[in-house]
């Protein structure tokens, strides 16, 4: 047996043409400073500058500064669904919401009868039979002569008669009920109250007046 022929080797396909390479541009000066520094010996890489570190920024504050930039450009919303996407943006980056106090007015209520129209009384009969009598007359204001030896001895030597009155009585009234009861003029009317709780009256009688004869007319002597 004869040997399996061996497989024809392909042939290679042609190497494409690299295409020229582009010229890079020349690259432009760099300032005066720097050219002097090369002629001196310098190293070629000038030092860079250390940039100062940049303070971080919250993004949500980012955020809403660029949202605040756009709402500033853009028309205020209308309808109630833009509304709403508004509040809610100021919910999520924090704005602080004012909230209205609830006002409570105190409302007083005035209730009054309506003004009727009022008849002048016009009694068909007396309701009083007699009419009133002043019950604080002479009789009650004198109640009686006082004649204790003490008494009897401001008679003699003062013309001065001494009676026991009523509390509520004053120096005018007495005046006025002795000098109608015993019709004499009075000159003087001293009053005190008593331990006892008693007025006692001192009526000093006039000149004209002897307080001995008026003491036998009302009959202490």
């Amino acid at each position: 047996m004869s040997a399996p022929e061996a497989a024809p080797k392909k042939e290679k396909a042609p190497k494409k043409e690299k295409a020229p390479k582009k010229e890079k541009a020349p690259k432009k000066e760099n300032a005066p400073k720097d050219k002097a520094a090369k002629k001196e010996g310098a190293p070629k890489k000038a030092a860079k500058k250390v940039a100062a570190p940049k303070k971080p920024v919250a993004k949500s504050v980012a955020k809403g500064a660029k949202d605040a930039k756009g709402a500033k450009g853009a028309k205020k919303p209308t309808d109630a669904a833009s509304k709403a996407t508004a509040v809610a943006k100021n919910l999520k980056f924090g704005k602080p919401i004012q909230k209205k106090k609830k006002v409570y007015h105190r409302v007083q209520f005035k209730f009054s009868l309506p003004k009727l129209k009022r008849l002048a009384p016009n009694p068909k009969y007396p309701r009083r039979s007699t009419p009133k009598r002043y019950k604080f007359d002479e009789y009650r204001i004198i109640k009686h002569p006082l004649t204790t030896e003490s008494a009897m001895k401001k008679i003699e030597d003062n013309n001065t008669l001494v009676f026991i009155v009523d509390l509520l009585s004053n120096k005018r009234k007495i005046r006025q009920a002795v000098k109608k009861l015993y019709n004499v003029k009075v000159k003087k009317v001293n009053t005190l109250i008593t331990p006892h709780g008693l007025k006692k009256a001192y009526v000093r009688l006039d000149a004209s007046n002897d307080a001995l004869d008026v003491a036998n007319k009302i009959g202490i002597i």
